[in-house]
């Protein structure tokens, strides 16, 4: 089993991103697998966007809710999707998460609408 596999079997992973200074950033996000990317959702003015448009350095490992680790992380490379593919992301996020799913994105979407959130995806193993 790959480590894309691993990843996108979890519920919950612990995204990694990194500030100017070098320090870390954790936060615990739905992910899902799109081809050979692990593609995650996310408010479009958060601070992982903005340091993810800086810098696409990045690690990923599977969590529980609260962002604790369950187990080791691996190095990857996230770039920001377009409006065509958030879309995609918010489409496979809503088969993974069934109900949940839906009404996080529907919440979501009527709070900050359809521009509000964004697409990340991770290129896992660099």
């Amino acid at each position: 089993m790959t480590d894309l596999d691993r990843l996108t079997a979890e519920k919950y992973v612990l995204l990694t991103t990194f500030r100017k200074d070098g320090r870390a950033v954790s936060t615990p996000v739905w992910a899902v697998r799109d081809d050979d990317t692990l593609a995650i959702w996310t408010v479009a003015d958060s601070g992982k966007v903005k340091r993810i448009r800086r810098d696409g350095t990045v690690t990923v490992a599977p969590c529980d809710v609260r962002g604790r680790p369950l187990g080791e992380a691996v190095p990857g490379h996230a770039v920001l999707c377009g409006p065509q593919e958030s879309n995609r992301v918010r489409d496979l996020l809503k088969r993974k998460y069934r109900l949940l799913g839906r009404l996080t994105l529907l919440g979501s979407r009527l709070r900050r609408g359809e521009a509000g959130t964004i697409g990340i995806r991770v290129t896992v193993g660099g």
